[in-house]
């Protein structure tokens, strides 16, 4: 396999900042219909992880790191435009590929099975393939 299309590493970034403030300002902002996050809607149920996340990640071939809009790595940010949420892939050959937009993420309406289904159909599109690792999820 070609290093320009195996992904090592998959990166979420949520619409929301990593401060504490941040988060609970964020939570608050979504429990009154202000705030929206369809990455966080996907991970989070109302006050952790969801347990079908967590099962996501740990069958997946390669990590998959979260991030937050003030946090995300630069390559991240210039992949993406600089827009959020998204879903971005490192490549063993150092460049960062945005996989998942906003709008994509949106229409995953909270199912981490459709946001499983994107990510692989983007990956398909783009001709990459997860790079099989010993790894652990976070």
């Amino acid at each position: 396999m070609d290093d320009a299309t195996q992904v090592v590493r998959l990166f979420g970034v949520y619409d929301a900042d990593h401060t504490i403030r941040g988060e609970v300002s964020y939570w608050v902002g979504a429990r009154l219909g202000r705030a929206h996050c369809s990455l966080c809607d996907i991970t989070h149920g109302l006050l952790r992880r969801r347990s079908e996340w967590n099962a996501y990640v740990a069958g997946l071939d390669v990590r998959f790191e979260t991030f937050h809009r003030d946090d995300q790595p630069d390559a991240v940010r210039v992949a993406s435009g600089d827009r959020v949420p998204v879903v971005a892939a490192e490549l063993a050959t150092g460049a960062t590929v945005l996989l998942v937009d906003p709008e994509a993420l949106d229409a995953c309406g909270g199912s981490v099975e459709r946001l499983g289904v994107a990510i692989d159909a983007a990956l398909t599109r783009q001709g990459l393939r997860l790079r099989p690792s010993r790894r652990a999820s976070s």
